[in-house]
Order: structure tokens, then C-alpha cells, then sequence
């Protein structure tokens, strides 16, 4: 059986290590992706977490807040979900078509986490601050910032998602968000945050760089024959698919791919 490469092969990677780990679409030769062959998406720096001093911290508009070792967290119910992570960018350029993967993902479901806290009336919106940070100029001010997501606290209280520590039945890799990353099925990668800090309960809707400037949206619509633009935030993931391993045998050609997101 041999393999057939395909003819339109993406151009080089130009992301300056912002997208690493592409893998070819036909060398895919398992449902799970391998650890070591996972597509990688980081904005800032990669930070590298000593264990033994962090902590997650759960503030905000909660009536308990805390704080929380990884030998805390892992002494918590244990779930396991298998997810297919996507970036929100994938097809989005020439050269960026397999930043998908995925993989069996085990951790504590963070709704239990957030009920036992005890959201207060005014925390509405659930922000996940993480620990790989950078510089942003916002009207010609320098200021630093850390990587930060949300997302409403009825959509953080989904059951599935999870305060995750382990990839694939192995301690998450340290570019994959060691020692805690969020895994939130159905959503696209940028709202699954890696190198998890704090989770902060917040009365109105966070704004930061990846929810109001990046990973927007923008669609022309029509209002009375004149175009009005949307901007919306990118969430939840779409369903798509595509083929993706070409194999010929004895004169025959065998076709597999996949299909993912959606409900």
C-alpha cells in the first residue's frame, strides 16, 4: 500500500512560531493525535511552570474564593473527554490547513469547581487569565498583558468542560499548557487557554485583545439594500470536514478523511 502525496502542498509557515507543529493531512493514520504531532498555538511567550509553586486561583464575584494546588485539583472527580480541537484560523491562509488534532483529554469538571465557589448575582461573565504574557499598544499606550478568554457563566457551567492536566494518557506536554489548560468541547482552540492562572468571575463582558480585536468575525449583511457589517467574537466550533489520506493498492485508490465540530 502506498501513500499519495498530495500535488497542492501549502506554502511555507510565516507565522514566526506563533503556528508550529503542522502535520502533513496524509500521513494522518490514527483517530488520536500523537502528543508529539498535535499542532501548537501560542500568541505570547511559552512559559515554562514550575509545578511545585503553582497555584490556580478562582476570584472574582464569588462568595469563596480559593486557591488551588495541582495535587488539590487532581484529588477531585476525575473525567475523561475525547475532543477535536481546532484553531479558529485553520483554512483561514495558504499555508495553515491542519491546525487540528484530536486527542483524550482528563481532567475535573470545572462547573463543580465554579458551584462550590459560589457564584455571586453580579459575576456573569467567567474570564480565564493565563500565564504566558506579551506587550499590546492600545491607543499609544505600551502596557503589558497577559493571554485571557471568556465566556458567560452559563456557558462555563457546561458540564463538559474541564480543568484538564493530562493529553493522551500523559502529563499535559508544557506546550500544550502544562501543569492546567481549559478544555471546552465545542468550542474552537483560542477559548481552550493553555498554561491556565486564574478564573475570575466578572459583572460585565471582558474586552481583551482575543475576544474584541482578534478572532473577530466580520460578516457584510444587508439592511434595506445598503451593507451593514457584524463583528462577532469567535466561540463555537463549525462543522467541517475534508479529505485527507489518498492510499493506492493493486490499482485502487482508498479515500479516508473526517468531519468535525458542530452540535
Amino acid at each position: 500500500m502506498r501513500v499519495r502525496a498530495w500535488v497542492d502542498q501549502p506554502p511555507a509557515n510565516p507565522s514566526g512560531g506563533v503556528v508550529e507543529n503542522l502535520q502533513p493531512w496524509e500521513e494522518m493514520s490514527s483517530w488520536l493525535t500523537p502528543n508529539d504531532k498535535f499542532f501548537r498555538v501560542a500568541h505570547y511567550n511559552k512559559p515554562v511552570i514550575d509545578q511545585a509553586g503553582w497555584k490556580l486561583e478562582l476570584g472574582g464575584w464569588v462568595r469563596k474564593p480559593m486557591a488551588l494546588t495541582l495535587a488539590q485539583l487532581k484529588a477531585r472527580p476525575r473525567r475523561e473527554v475525547v475532543f477535536t480541537l481546532e484553531c479558529a484560523g485553520n483554512h483561514g491562509f495558504p499555508w495553515f490547513v491542519s491546525g487540528i488534532g484530536t486527542a483524550r483529554w482528563a481532567g475535573t469538571p470545572l462547573a463543580a469547581l465554579l458551584k462550590e465557589a459560589g457564584p455571586q448575582p453580579r459575576g456573569t461573565e467567567v474570564v480565564f487569565y493565563v500565564s504566558d504574557a506579551g506587550e499590546e499598544e492600545v491607543r499609544q499606550i505600551k502596557m503589558p498583558q497577559h493571554f485571557a478568554r471568556s465566556m458567560s457563566l452559563a456557558d462555563a457551567m457546561n458540564p463538559n468542560n474541564l480543568l484538564c492536566w493530562e493529553m493522551n494518557g500523559a502529563a499535559l506536554p508544557p506546550p500544550h499548557g502544562f501543569p492546567v489548560r481549559l478544555i471546552a468541547p465545542g468550542w474552537y482552540g483560542v477559548a481552550n487557554v493553555k498554561w491556565l492562572q486564574r478564573i475570575e468571575l466578572r459583572d460585565s463582558r471582558f474586552m481583551g485583545r482575543f475576544m474584541a480585536r482578534d478572532y473577530v468575525t466580520i460578516r457584510e449583511e444587508q439592511r434595506n439594500g445598503s451593507p451593514v457589517w457584524t463583528e462577532t467574537s469567535v466561540g463555537r466550533t463549525l462543522l467541517k470536514s475534508a479529505p485527507a489520506r489518498v492510499t493506492r493498492k493493486d490499482g485502487r485508490y482508498n479515500i479516508i478523511g473526517a468531519a468535525w465540530g458542530g452540535p
